[in-house]
């Protein structure tokens, strides 16, 4: 699998929150954050164990004693990927907030370009896409399709043109996510995220990521009820409150590079 190169741009501008959400991960969670810490940009990790009962916490508590890790969060329970994203969003304090699993699905090297929309100044949000023509394994049809479906009435209701609703490289301005209300614990934060960045009429890119999915033999935990769950969450998220405020990016940042 080959990721996009990164671009050479002036990383030393700007500090990137990595929020993990981990629940059992105790195969992959070293590998994928030692990925992040190769990253050229500054990077505050923040991990946050949701209920781990496979040896991950230990795995974790150690990272951190490495210093691979910069704040690990537990939670006593396993209460969702929501609720551990909220947990992580809450500590941040980089300038650019992005998700990254703990399962090696998606390659933390890609990152670099993600950021590029952002530290340009003609984005406040960036998704990365599986469905835009970077190498992903080939299976699973049923719930590519599934993605889809919840992915078009999405956009029926954002009015955003995007692929890959669900993914979840989804890279944010800090100042403007500490705008969103977030409320879901389970997988139901996707869709809410990106209501909310529809309601606060953010600038939204995508760009292409590569994809390594896993089966549900290997580990992968989401299943056809999140996906028949993800079309009550768009519904709630657009037609109940609360809503994002209107947001206003300010004139010039200070990471901002101009493109080439």
């Amino acid at each position: 699998m080959t990721p996009r190169k990164a671009p050479e741009l002036p990383w030393e501008r700007v500090r990137l929150s990595v929020v993990v959400p981990v629940y059992d991960e105790s195969t992959t969670v070293r590998q994928v954050i030692e990925r992040v810490r190769q990253l050229p940009v500054v990077t505050e990790v923040i991990v946050v164990d949701d209920g781990s009962t496979d040896g991950t916490s230990e795995i974790l508590l150690k990272m951190e004693s490495e210093r691979l890790i910069d704040r690990v969060i537990f939670h006593v329970e396993n209460r969702g990927k929501g609720a551990a994203l909220r947990s992580g969003f809450q500590e941040a304090t980089g300038d650019v907030v992005v998700v990254q699993d703990a399962d090696l699905e998606y390659d933390p090297m890609e990152l670099p370009g993600l950021l590029e929309p952002i530290l340009g100044g003609w984005a406040d949000a960036v998704y990365g896409s599986r469905f835009l023509g970077g190498p992903h394994r080939a299976h699973l049809f049923w719930h590519s399709v599934g993605n889809r479906a919840v992915t078009l009435l999405s956009n029926v209701f954002t009015n955003l043109s995007l692929t890959d609703m669900e993914t979840c490289y989804k890279m944010i301005r800090r100042d403007l996510l500490d705008t969103l209300p977030l409320t879901r614990d389970r997988f139901g934060i996707e869709p809410e995220i990106t209501a909310r960045l529809a309601q606060a009429r953010a600038r939204v890119y995508e760009l292409p990521v590569s994809y390594r999915g896993r089966s549900y033999a290997e580990g992968k935990k989401i299943g056809w009820s999140d996906g028949l769950a993800s079309f009550w969450h768009i519904l709630r998220s657009h037609l109940l409150p609360p809503r994002a405020p209107r947001w206003i990016p300010p004139d010039r940042d200070p990471w901002m590079v101009e493109r080439p």
